[in-house]
């Protein structure tokens, strides 16, 4: 164990050199950026700030300045929001990762039982209602769900507010606080989940209808086990395996695939400041953030894989 991890840390090291120079480069590369854009400026004003942050210089004298940061945590400063790289990471980051956590566990815990009893009832008319649902989940849009339920439940039926983290001009503290922010990320973790639904719950249903036909599931109940037992305990480890690759991909999915409904919705976290920094071209926020989706793409892989381990012991590292 401790030699595969070795191993996959060095491969893991090397990938993101690699990722980071590809991406330090497609940004370099891009035609213009923010102080180029910037028609406030003066022509002095902007070679000046180019010569200021080296902007004028070589590529590769470029990113081996920005890797000699990198490595002692300086990811760059922000020339639109006049803030480090990380200071900012640190004050939107938690926001997304707070909505990420919680619509991801209700993506799996439905996704697990429904797709259980839909493979168990196949052909039934639950399992008739799920397929329409995950079909309608995979094709509608995110914005077009998240401003359809903006409409439904925050204008029309007023339950939850349609955007935001808390009530402007609210000074709430202590529990008050944290019920306000409940109640506004109501909206945009429905959203998110059902996006995420559909096709898991479709994972789900087809590994457990391959598995509840194999001989063991048979075996489990001639020896009179609950059904209960067997369904989740026998044939529900095993249909978990191919499920498990994806968590390689939910890691980074938890930030980057909360752009959109965190522009929907007005939520203060990195995926609307990304969506800013992308319009105004601020490149040092850009590199940062996909830098960050990248070293969790990697550590996203080698917990699959441990993972995959932990779950089925014949498979060997």
């Amino acid at each position: 164990m401790s030699a595969y991890l070795t191993k996959r840390l060095t491969y893991m090291v090397v990938i993101l050199l690699a990722a980071t120079f590809l991406i330090f480069s497609l940004y370099a590369l891009t035609p213009g950026d923010f102080i180029t854009g910037n028609i406030k400026l003066t022509p002095e004003r902007k070679a000046e700030l180019r010569e200021i942050y080296g902007l004028n210089k070589p590529l590769l004298e470029r990113y081996g300045t920005w890797m000699k940061h990198a490595f002692h945590g300086d990811f760059g400063y922000s020339l639109a929001q006049q803030k480090p790289v990380l200071t900012l990471f640190n004050q939107y980051v938690w926001n997304s990762f707070l909505l990420a956590v919680v619509s991801t566990f209700l993506t799996w815990l439905i996704a697990v039982i429904v797709g259980v009893v839909a493979a168990y009832r196949q052909y039934s008319w639950f399992d008739t209602l799920v397929m329409v649902g995950i079909f309608a989940a995979m094709s509608i849009p995110s914005f077009f769900i998240g401003l359809f339920l903006i409409k439904i439940m925050a204008v029309d039926w007023k339950w939850l507010p349609p955007g935001g983290m808390l009530t402007t001009g609210s000074n709430a503290v202590g529990m008050a606080y944290v019920k306000e922010v409940i109640h506004h990320m109501a909206l945009p973790v429905i959203v998110m989940t059902l996006l995420g639904l559909g096709s898991l719950t479709r994972y789900f249903r087809s590994s457990m209808i391959d598995v509840l036909k194999q001989d063991y599931i048979r075996t489990a109940r001639a020896k009179g086990l609950k059904e209960r037992k067997v369904l989740f305990t026998h044939a529900l480890r095993n249909a978990l395996l191919p499920a498990i690759t994806l968590v390689g991909f939910e890691l980074p999915a938890l930030f980057g695939g909360s752009l959109i409904i965190e522009k929907i919705f007005n939520w203060p976290g990195i995926g609307q400041l990304y969506m800013q920094s992308f319009s105004l071209r601020d490149y040092p926020l850009l590199m940062g953030f996909t830098v960050f989706i990248a070293i969790l793409t990697v550590i996203g892989t080698l917990l699959s894989d441990i993972l995959y381990r932990v779950a089925d012991p014949r498979v060997r590292l």
